[in-house]
């Protein structure tokens, strides 16, 4: 396993972290996780070297905390780090954050979590956090002993990414990006700016939900890979991608199964930061420009179509159209346009009033795409 320091703290951590989201689970029920499967995979990836264990306050109906708490036991808690998340959407008063922190604490059998972050920061999430005092929460926190380090994850804009930075002295925090998405959200932008503030930088959604990791890929990508002289899976190009990338500090991999432990794990022990070739940097570039050209709106997520005056989150919007098209995964573009965006956010509230395409770079055919993406997500018609 190789390690890397993160940010100011002077610790060091493996870079593959074990995200405990994804556990296997008995039947379809997300909320029952295999214990006896998941606990021989967590356990097998500390005894190889992965010293960060990630978990939150909903994973797994809430079940995922307290099993991370068993596999803590039988002295493992002294191997690993543990990270989870305070749910910021749940907070109605500023007395909620300490109830949960100890409701956490309990599930877990710990008295320290080592590392705890305000988990998905949007606008409004924002805004709830500020409104009910966050600083001086995780201050006494840290103070208690009860918190090491002070972090956050992110999913929003990286002017608000930058203004979360900005707000307090954090330590770390947690961003997606794959090499799909350097540009979405914080992307590369934001790891630079957090790691010029001596923050580590934790990236969620390496395999963007699995995706890049498929096995059974078009004969057309499998064609760039092939042409790679070192050849390597599909999941190995995009870690090895993001790892790639010094200022990352740990990648979090939600893993399902033992097969795909150690597939990460054997990954893990070659990842130096800049230790793939010129030409294979250019042969994952190839990849990007394959994925890129399958998508439906040429939308580069530079928000200035934003603000929406009817609140819709056109770039959000887009991404998940785009998603669909790439992966051909309708459902997951579905429940992000109607479960993630709140109802005024979503295509259907689009009233046509065309202030967004006169802002925008790429002269897109914003209405047009929205009521498009209305009628197939939302069933929309108008």
């Amino acid at each position: 396993m190789l390690y890397r320091p993160f940010g100011k703290t002077n610790e060091k951590l493996s870079i593959l972290g074990f995200g405990a989201m994804r556990l296997p689970i008995i039947g379809d029920d997300v909320s029952q996780i295999d214990e006896d499967k998941a606990l021989k995979m967590i356990r097998h990836a500390i005894d190889e070297g992965v010293n960060y264990l990630d978990t939150a306050w909903p994973y797994h109906g809430g079940n995922s905390e307290a099993f991370c708490g068993k596999v803590m036991k039988d002295g493992y808690r002294e191997k690993v780090n543990i990270a989870t998340k305070l749910p910021s959407w749940d907070i109605k008063k500023h007395e909620d954050m300490d109830r949960i922190l100890d409701q956490q604490l309990k599930r877990l059998g710990v008295e320290t979590i080592d590392f705890y972050l305000i988990h998905s920061l949007n606008t409004a999430n924002w805004n709830n956090m500020k409104k009910h005092d966050y600083k001086s929460f995780l201050s006494r926190a840290v103070e208690a002993g009860k918190i090491r380090y002070i972090g956050f994850s992110h999913h929003d804009s990286i002017d608000l990414f930058k203004e979360i930075v900005d707000d307090n002295d954090w330590d770390f925090c947690q961003i997606q990006l794959n090499y799909l998405d350097e540009n979405y959200q914080a992307g590369l932008e934001g790891m630079d700016y957090a790691s010029s503030k001596g923050m580590g930088v934790v990236v969620m959604e390496p395999l963007r939900g699995g995706m890049l990791a498929r096995k059974e890929i078009p004969e057309e990508l499998q064609a760039i890979w092939d042409s790679a002289e070192v050849k390597r899976s599909p999941a190995e190009w995009a870690l090895r991608s993001v790892w790639n990338r010094e200022k990352v500090s740990v990648i979090l991999s939600g893993m399902t199964t033992m097969e795909q432990v150690v597939e990460n794990l054997k990954t893990a022990s070659q990842a130096l930061p800049s230790s793939l070739s010129e030409e294979e940097n250019k042969i994952i570039i190839r990849a990007q420009n394959y994925f890129h050209s399958k998508i439906k709106v040429d939308c580069t997520n530079c928000r200035y179509c934003m603000p929406c005056p009817q609140g819709v989150y056109i770039p959000e919007i887009f991404w998940a159209y785009n998603h669909e098209a790439l992966f051909g995964d309708f459902n997951k573009a579905k429940l992000w346009t109607t479960s993630f965006l709140k109802e005024h956010q979503r295509p259907s509230n689009c009233n046509r009033c065309g202030a967004c395409e006169k802002h925008c770079p790429q002269n897109i055919e914003i209405r047009k795409h929205l009521k498009v993406i209305a009628a197939r997500y939302e069933g929309v018609t108008t």
